[in-house]
């Protein structure tokens, strides 16, 4: 699995997934859907327009990865995980299939997700690329929308080392004639974005970047670029016009109505603890322009990183006064320890090491007060470490 291994596994390509689909009957056919790429936000963003359609009453399939609990937080329908009988029978019924071709957990999970979206029936699913866009195994639908987020320099090994390459990675999921979301107007990579559409007959819009009174409930600063982008796609979105009133609800119901977890998430008020997936520079930037904006006592900073980043610039984001509390996430593609105090070891930052992200993160509770705070960010998988922490202890 991508999710726990990373490039060992990882396949590009559309050859596999399309020969899926076609033994499957085409299931992605038989729904409305929208397509979401992006460096950062894309979660978000796709969390954001689920809820505002099921809020205007529309059935409305999620699929978004990796997950941070469960394999089923994946594949939702109006908030609501798919269930195990689910996931068993789609096994079951094509096993033989399955073992034959070999094809990869992420291709079998989008598989699934297209399956189950038209076998409930669904008006609408919104669909969250997992790497890139071109190549992602998403990128057999058609949708009637389709969304960029942002680029930014992540995933390189794989999308190239330039925005522009980048770029032109997600701009891959550009369909003839169906409208562009772009969500960040950037010199460095506008004119990919033109050119491609152009070609596609696609029309293009980049996000304004203007202030609005729409709102929600998910708190990070960053947000509100996201949320930009969610008024300018709902508005856009063919054959459907959304009152503002259901914007706003479903805006101010994201958590609620879909179960998003791990964005500015607040689980303990004395010391105040918040959970964040940032994991990239672009991300833990903006992350730290907000820790500026709010007061605390003390900051605690748990996290901890997959191999593939740069640690030394990513920890000089945030305070030197902070507390940097660090250890391995519980994942194969975790950076070790070992490697960490090799990459810091000149570092003269206030850093401790512990044996694992729970045990950091008790740490930094026993020694903060009540008006400090403690922020575990750098990774999808240090968060899901402390949300399955926590949720043993309860």
């Amino acid at each position: 699995m991508y999710q726990r291994l990373g490039p060992a596994v990882y396949r590009s390509g559309l050859d596999s997934i399309k020969l899926l689909d076609l033994y499957l009957g085409y299931p992605h056919k038989n729904f409305k859907s929208i397509h979401i790429a992006g460096t950062n936000g894309k979660g978000s963003t796709s969390h954001m327009i689920a809820s505002v359609l099921q809020a205007a009453g529309y059935k409305t399939g999620l699929y978004t990865s990796p997950h941070l609990l469960d394999f089923k937080e994946r594949v939702k329908v109006n908030g609501i995980e798919i269930s195990p009988d689910e996931v068993v029978i789609f096994i079951n019924s094509n096993k033989s299939y399955f073992e034959k071709e070999k094809f990869t957990f992420f291709e079998m999970s989008v598989a699934l997700a297209f399956w189950y979206f038209s076998k409930v029936k669904v008006d609408y699913a919104i669909i969250e690329v997992g790497l890139g866009g071109r190549l992602d195994a998403t990128n057999i639908i058609t949708p009637v929308l389709s969304i960029i987020t942002n680029i930014g320099l992540d995933h390189t090994q794989f999308l190239g080392k330039t925005h522009k390459k980048i770029a032109f990675e997600k701009a891959g999921i550009i369909k003839n004639r169906i409208p562009i979301i772009v969500g960040e107007k950037d010199i460095k990579t506008e004119d990919t974005f033109i050119e491609i559409s152009r070609k596609l007959n696609a029309p293009l819009y980049f996000v304004k970047n203007t202030s609005s009174n729409f709102t929600s409930d998910l708190k990070g600063f960053y947000q509100i670029k996201n949320i930009q982008t969610v008024i300018t796609a709902l508005n856009h979105l063919p054959d459907i016009n959304l009152d503002n009133s259901i914007i706003k609800k479903g805006l101010n119901r994201v958590v609620e109505n879909t179960g998003l977890k791990g964005r500015w998430q607040v689980v303990q008020n004395s010391p105040k603890v918040i959970l964040d997936i940032g994991h990239n520079r672009e991300a833990l930037t903006l992350i730290s322009q907000q820790l500026n904006e709010i007061s605390y006592g003390n900051l605690y900073l748990v996290m901890g990183f997959i191999k593939e980043r740069e640690i030394n610039s990513l920890l000089s984001l945030f305070p030197k006064e902070a507390n940097f509390y660090l250890s391995s996430p519980n994942i194969e593609r975790a950076m070790p320890l070992t490697i960490l105090k090799s990459f810091l070891k000149s570092s003269d930052l206030k850093i401790n090491y512990f044996k694992s992200i729970p045990i950091a993160y008790e740490m930094a509770i026993s020694n903060s007060g009540p008006d400090d705070l403690i922020f575990v960010t750098g990774s999808t998988f240090v968060v899901a470490d402390i949300l399955e922490y926590l949720e043993m202890k309860d």
